[in-house]
């Protein structure tokens, strides 16, 4: 696994020592940020805020950060994921711009406690089959943790049909094995 593009390209990071983490796919990774970068409905990335959640190994949050984002929240509340994402931030020299949230996902509370602004990119890779998506995406709407323009990127498998009640469906692509929806608030 390694950083596609940017001022990191090509840097290697390390994933978890776990199978409980299933990391997207750098080839994944790749499509999502070429969607990003020409979508007239996407804020731009350089200098946006972003919030990784069910970060892993932290591959997605990092290539943001890579591609101009100026700042990065990583949710993770299993500990090998934390000792990944923190070698990986350590190998970039990116602490600055990072800060690792030791929290469940879906239980996020107010971003008022952790951040006094909104995200402009929230990415969600939760496990696949555990319908871990619509209560994530609720709790990043009332514990208002999104800007006003954020997009919401969600991997979840090809064959799962989410619930995304209040949210409108932006773009969704498939990719492999996962499926990836692009997503703002309604």
């Amino acid at each position: 696994m390694r950083i596609v593009s940017g001022q990191y390209k090509g840097r290697r990071l390390v994933a978890p020592k776990t199978r409980a983490t299933r990391p997207t796919s750098d080839r994944a990774r790749e499509s999502l940020f070429n969607i990003l970068a020409h979508a007239d409905w996407a804020p731009a990335l350089v200098g946006a805020r972003v919030i990784d959640l069910f970060a892993g190994s932290g591959a997605l949050g990092l290539e943001a950060l890579s591609r101009g984002a100026s700042e990065c929240l990583f949710v993770e509340n299993a500990r090998p994921a934390q000792t990944a994402i923190r070698d990986n931030i350590a190998a970039l020299k990116a602490q600055k711009q990072t800060k690792l949230l030791a929290r469940n996902a879906v239980s996020l509370g107010p971003r008022s406690q952790v951040s006094e602004v909104g995200f402009d990119f929230a990415f969600l890779d939760p496990p696949y089959g555990k319908d871990l998506l619509k209560p994530c995406l609720d709790g990043l709407a009332q514990g208002k943790w999104l800007s006003e323009q954020a997009v919401v990127i969600a991997e979840t498998a090809v064959d799962e049909t989410p619930d995304l009640a209040g949210w409108i469906v932006l773009n969704a692509r498939e990719s492999g094995a996962a499926k990836l929806w692009f997503l703002k608030a309604g």
